[in-house]
Parts: C-alpha cells; structure tokens; sequence
C-alpha cells in the first residue's frame, strides 16, 4: 500500500457499493486499484499520463473516474458513506455554510462547445485502454462555454467558486460548482437543498439541519425568510448599512434579528473544511475543462475526508 491509498478498513467500508461489473462484453479492472490511482492523482495533481504504473494504464484510470463523474458514483459512494455515519450518530447537525474561490489553471479552458456524440457500439467499454472511449459518456447537462463550465473571471483571475454546507465536524454535505465571479447569497438555497442524507432504514432522507450559521455574505431578507419558511434556527450576522436602514424606518423597520455571538464562533468549522479539501492539490488548483469531472474530483475528496475523520 502506497501512501495515501485506501486502508484496509477504508476499503471495507467502500467495497460493498461499489459496482459489481461493467455491460454486457467486458469487465471492470481492479476497483481498488484504479480508486487509489485516483487518489494519487487528486492528492497530488499530476498529469494523468503521469500516474505511476502500479496503478496500471492511466487510460483505465481516467475514464473510470470520467465515467463515475457523469453516472454520480463518486455522490453516491459519499451519499452512503454519511448515510452509515448518521445511523450512529456521528453527524453534527449544526451546518455552516460558505464557499471558496479555486484558481483554474489554463489547461481548463478550451472545453469543446460542440454537444458531445452519443455512445456506439465500440464506446461500451470506453474505460479499458485500447478502445475507443466517447469523450463524454453520459455526461450530464449543462456544459458549453465558460459559464456552463462553471469557468469565470474574478479579482482572482480564471476561477471556479465551490459552495458547500458542512458538519460541526468538518466535513463537506453538499457542494454547488459555480463560475467565480457568482456572489455567495444567491447559492444558498441550492446548497441546503443539496444536503440529503439517506436513512439506512425506512424513511427519507434527513434534509434539515438542526442550526444553520453563514457570514454577512448570507443575510439577505430573502435567506431568512427561506430558513424561517423551512422551519431551520439560524445564526447568521446583520451587515452594518441593513441595521441603519432598520433604525431609520422607526417601527416600519421591523425587529431586529437574532444572533448568538457565542454560538457564531462555531462558523470556523466551514473554514476548516475548506481547508481540508485544498489539501488535495487537484481540487484547490482547477485542471479539469469539463465542469462535472472537476465536480466528481471535489466530491472524491470529501469521500476521503469523510472515510478518515
């Protein structure tokens, strides 16, 4: 075991959701091999022809994590993942919500616009090495130009903007990709709607937190009104010109809003979970054009954070 490949523990944990086999005609090489390769790449950021060879041809790996990208495998091995944490009561309900702004390198821009060609016969398999793989099997939509591509410009250049709610722990619940010039308020209802954790009995999915904390960058009426609609506390500080214009208004103003200092000094775990995630070199650098694999990147490496935490 190199370092950085799944535990022995971390791949008992994996093994069972995993995909059984490939379609009709051929079949899947190794799944823990071809995770670690992966891994090794999402950890340090090389080029894919790079890979080392004990994780046998960078084609195989490629394309595995293309194709897990576009089906939701790597959501859904994270979907599992919680789903057996909150079972045991491992998941601290009280979410923070922020984002944070990913440089893109240039090898990201350049994605075709052109709608990608359906599979043919030859494309079954496109994730074996010495065939002809389609470019982008089942690809969700959504893509064309640097906007679909959650590609834009900001005061940091070509960048991409993750927003992501995490646990009192530290770890990721839900990411929402958008181009880095797209302000942090207008993603807040995408990014609780993407927390649902499945229970591993009867019963849907747990989709509210029990507190929401964010910064100034979320206080807008229209979050509040959201978090009260959906029955969420929240802690999230007013800006200093919305308390003025609410004292200038008299009565009209209306209450001011509730916020517990002592319990906002819990936000930090947003930060941290940030950080964890730009430890890995491939997600706090921006290699990939199409904007679903890097998706698919980010979220392998909150499987990894969730697995060793």
């Amino acid at each position: 075991m190199g370092r950085g490949d799944l535990t022995n523990a971390e791949w008992d944990r994996l093994e069972s959701f995993l995909p059984l086999g490939g379609a009709r005609g051929g079949r899947w090489s190794d799944h823990r091999r071809v995770i670690n390769g992966v891994l090794y790449r999402v950890r340090t950021g090389v080029q894919w022809r790079d890979l080392p060879e004990r994780f046998g041809p960078w084609e195989t790996v490629y394309k595995r994590h293309r194709r897990w990208s576009a089906d939701g495998t790597w959501a859904m091995l994270l979907s599992r993942i919680q789903s057996a944490e909150d079972a045991v009561g491992g998941i601290d309900w009280d979410v923070s919500v922020d984002s944070t702004v990913v440089r893109a390198h240039q090898h990201a821009a350049g994605a075709r616009k052109a709608p990608a060609r359906g599979p043919s016969k030859g494309d079954r398999w496109g994730d074996e090495p010495g065939r002809s793989g389609v470019e982008e099997t089942s690809s969700p939509a959504g893509g064309s130009g640097q906007i679909g591509e959650c590609l834009g410009r900001s005061r940091g250049g070509f960048t991409t903007k993750i927003h992501l709610a995490a646990d009192g722990r530290c770890r990721p619940l839900a990411l929402v990709l958008t181009p880095g010039h797209y302000g942090d308020g207008p993603q807040f209802e995408r990014v609780l709607e993407q927390v649902s954790v499945p229970r591993t009995g009867v019963g849907r999915p747990r989709t509210r937190p029990d507190h929401v904390l964010a910064d100034k960058a979320y206080t807008s009426r229209k979050t509040r009104r959201y978090l009260r609609r959906r029955g969420i506390r929240h802690t999230i500080p007013e800006r200093l010109d919305q308390q003025r214009h609410r004292k200038n208004r008299g009565s009209r103003g209306g209450r001011p809003t509730g916020f517990d200092s002592e319990r906002y000094k819990k936000r930090n775990t947003v930060e941290r979970a940030i950080n964890r995630l730009k430890g890995f070199r491939a997600v706090a650098t921006r290699y990939e054009k199409r904007a679903y694999i890097y998706l698919g990147t980010v979220t392998l490496a909150a499987l990894v954070i969730w697995l060793r935490t």
